[in-house]
């Protein structure tokens, strides 16, 4: 590949991971649906490309389809709770998270909620609110009619808004959530706990059954309160524990000397924790583990 034509895709990598990421909820997968992009790229016909960031968001976006198709269903196979790949996102990894909007667009819950699309459905509606395209280039990027695609719009949305919490305290209040958890966790403290979460609140652990964490979501305020105990004292007693942005939300990564062991992300509503999502697969932290080890 020529440097011209190399630099020219490199100010497109940012924006492309980003949409393969979301696409796909897997970091690891996104990079590598960038790469075979590249190569498209440097293969392909340069008269035939008017738009090349056009261009380069329909080949990202096909790729990532076919690749959704396939991990559907390793999904339906996978030990335990599944959730995405965990991204720091306080480096504009997946662009800037400005306002509410656009960290919801990135949060785990999110890409937990965008599992209950098809594949063309979480195309269209993260194109759309992601991305801003109107349906008039989404029906381009998917080879759909336009008609189509804002059927397909108004379907993803119902799909997922029936699972969204749109309001959530400002970043600052949402780390002393963080903190305050982890202390009360680590000092057994039940009380200072459950005054922190929802009374529905859920902990859902994926270990991919490559390490141990439970197989199930564990629901209520008095079990999960117990468990995050009851897990500080037990297995994470000899862990360091440090706040960073995880999907556009604080979030804490767990230590083992200079091995990352884990990362937690967390759902807040109404001023308090309503989900903890822990994500201890290691195949799941190479990413992250990347990106907490740069300078």
């Amino acid at each position: 590949m020529s440097s011209a034509i190399a630099d020219e895709f490199e100010t497109h990598r940012p924006r492309l991971f980003g949409l393969a990421y979301r696409l796909l909820g897997s970091a690891d997968e996104a990079e590598d649906a960038v790469q075979d992009a590249y190569l498209r790229f440097n293969g392909a016909d340069r008269e035939g490309i008017e738009y090349p960031a056009a261009w380069l968001a329909k080949v990202v976006t096909n790729l990532c389809l076919n690749r959704l198709t396939s991990a559907r269903a390793r999904r339906e196979r996978y030990v335990g709770p599944w959730l995405p790949e965990p991204v720091v996102t306080s480096d504009g990894t997946l662009g800037p998270l400005e306002s509410a909007e656009q960290r919801d667009a990135v949060s785990m819950a999110m890409l937990v909620l965008l599992e209950r699309l098809t594949p063309t459905e979480r195309a269209v509606y993260v194109l759309r609110e992601a991305f801003g395209y109107g349906h008039r280039e989404i029906a381009g990027v998917l080879n759909l009619t336009e008609a189509n695609s804002r059927q397909l719009y108004r379907r993803a949305v119902q799909r997922v808004g029936e699972g969204r919490s749109r309001f959530e305290p400002a970043p600052e209040r949402q780390e002393e959530l963080v903190r305050s958890f982890l202390t009360a966790a680590r000092d057994g403290d039940l009380a200072g706990l459950e005054k922190l979460l929802t009374a529905d609140v859920t902990w859902s652990s994926d270990g991919g059954g490559k390490v141990s964490a439970a197989r199930r979501p564990v629901e209520g305020l008095d079990k999960v309160a117990r468990l995050a105990a009851g897990g500080a004292e037990r297995f994470a007693a000899g862990l360091d524990f440090t706040t960073t942005e995880v999907n556009g939300a604080p979030g804490l990564a767990a230590w083992a000397g200079d091995r990352l062991m884990g990362m937690v992300a967390f759902d807040v509503r109404d001023g308090l924790i309503s989900h903890v999502r822990v994500v201890v697969n290691p195949d799941k932290l190479d990413f992250v583990r990347r990106q907490l080890a740069r300078p």
